[in-house]
């Protein structure tokens, strides 16, 4: 899930909200976008915090702020009701622009 974060604050443009199984799936997932923004865009996070315990996993591009939960995380931290007055961006739309 992408959500237009552009509307309601300052900090960063954009959440990128993903879901791992399980904390060995989150860290999975983390590993792939941190390893493809660090080579194909020349990237690093400004900050990282939770990769240890795995279960939300957060990393600021500024620009761009990375949730990787776990279903249990995910459920308990309801990102999406909290911010349930912005705009959802389709990945179609977030890829092509």
């Amino acid at each position: 899930m992408i959500l237009d974060m552009r509307p309601v604050c300052t900090f960063t443009d954009y959440f990128v909200i993903a879901t791992g199984r399980n904390p060995r799936q989150t860290a999975a997932i983390w590993d792939e976008v941190h390893g493809r923004m660090k080579h194909e865009q020349q990237l690093l996070p400004r900050t990282i915090d939770g990769k240890q315990e795995g279960t939300w996993i957060l990393a600021d591009y500024l620009d761009v702020v990375l949730h990787v939960f776990t279903p249990e995380a995910r459920d308990y931290y309801k990102l999406e009701e909290l911010w349930n007055d912005v705009p959802e961006v389709e990945l179609e739309t977030a890829v092509a622009g």
